[in-house]
Formats: C-alpha cells, structure tokens, sequence
C-alpha cells in the first residue's frame, strides 16, 4: 500500500524521476558547453551522483512531505491505534522507500547507458553507499516531519533538497567546491555522492564518506526516536 501511494502522488514522482533525469541529461550535454572540467568523462561522474540525487529526494524530501501530511490528516494516529504495529508500519515506509529506489535505479542507470556511461562498479560498496545514504536521509526526512506541521515540513523540505542539490557534492565531486570541499565532504549529501563515485568509478568503498553517512543515520534515528510525535 505504501508503494501504490508513494508511486500515485505526481509531486512525489517529479521529485523521484523527473528531476534526476534532467538533472544528469542537461549535466551531460551541457558539461562539454559551459566548458567544465572534470577528472573524468562527465557522464561517468554525474550518472553516481544523479543515482546519489535520485536516493536524497526520495528518502528525505518524498519521505518528509508524505509522512508530515499523513500527521496532518490523522492517517498515522489511526494507524498507530490499528492492530498494525508501529514497527510494521515503519517497515511499510522502509519497504516503499527501497521498492521505489530500485525503479530510480533502473530508469536513471537506462538514461545513463544510452548516454555512454560504462561502468565497472563494486556491487557491495555501491550498495552499502545506498544503504547507508537512505538510512540516513529517511531518519532526517522523518525527524522533520515528526517535529514541524505540514506545511513547514513541505517548505523546509523543499528548500533543503534544493540546497543539497545545488550546492551540498552530491552531483557534482565534493573535491569541485574548493576550499570548501572538507566541509562540503562531511554533508550527508557530499558523503553519499562521494561514496557512489568512488564505487562506480574506482571500483572501491569509500570508507570515510559511508563512515560520515553512518554518523548520520545514527544522530537523525536518535533524534526522530526522541522527537516523533504520531499526531
């Protein structure tokens, strides 16, 4: 059920697919154009970073947004008090959460194929970084949402995904943002960007990046376990 609603809602699905996608089609085209230089070819290093943005919007932002309007309308109150448990409900989200990924992965790894990306990944540190990264993303998106109304979760959300989008090394390399590049790294954003580059470019884990995306899924799951509120 959580699956079918995740994949209904038309903002939900711009976040989760439209976005990505245009997001690394204009980064590959245009890269070559706006004459920007990277150690790699271009497609090589956005496709792990757009599968990096793709994994943000939809653990944080969809997350977020969906749970804050569910508090709203008293969806969670009623299921909290229905004879499904909390857990299973949460396991609901996490499932729905991985379902949709797997079609992120699939239509964003297509575009990047057809765009000449050929990579030689490390299957395990690929999925630990996405672990890691959706971990880490959904405990902030539901600390969000269990702490603010609606309507700010819907607002905070946003501009929060924006921001990482743009300027948090998620697409682009953390080592791009020059003197800013340390403190761009320890982001959750930069740590999953990186740990998704280092997998499908160098073929290798990325231990401090999945180190800093552990540090924060564990500080977001503690905080959300104090602060939640199901009404």
């Amino acid at each position: 059920m959580e699956t079918r609603l995740l994949l209904r809602n038309g903002e939900q699905l711009v976040l989760a697919l439209v976005i990505p996608v245009l997001a690394l089609v204009a980064g590959v085209l245009g890269a070559a154009r706006v004459g920007i230089d990277l150690a790699e070819p271009a497609v090589d290093v956005l496709t792990p970073g757009v599968l990096a943005l793709a994994v943000m919007s939809t653990s944080f932002a969809s997350l977020a947004i969906a749970t804050g309007f569910e508090r709203r309308y008293g969806v969670l109150k009623r299921l909290g008090t229905s004879p499904l448990p909390r857990t299973g409900l949460l396991l609901g989200k996490v499932v729905a959460l991985l379902s949709v990924q797997v079609v992120q992965v699939v239509v964003i790894s297509a575009v990047g194929l057809g765009l000449g990306w050929r990579p030689s990944p490390d299957l395990p540190a690929a999925v630990a970084a996405l672990v890691l990264g959706t971990a880490a993303f959904a405990s902030l998106g539901l600390l969000v949402a269990g702490a603010l109304r609606a309507e700010a979760t819907l607002a905070l959300a946003n501009l929060v995904f924006l921001l990482l989008m743009v300027g948090g090394g998620v697409v682009l390399p953390t080592e791009e943002y020059g003197a800013l590049g340390g403190v761009v790294a320890l982001l959750p954003s930069g740590a999953l960007g990186d740990a998704m580059r280092t997998a499908f470019i160098d073929g290798a884990f990325a231990g401090g990046s999945l180190l800093v995306l552990a540090a924060w899924a564990a500080a977001g799951t503690a905080l959300t376990a104090r602060t939640f509120s199901w009404e």
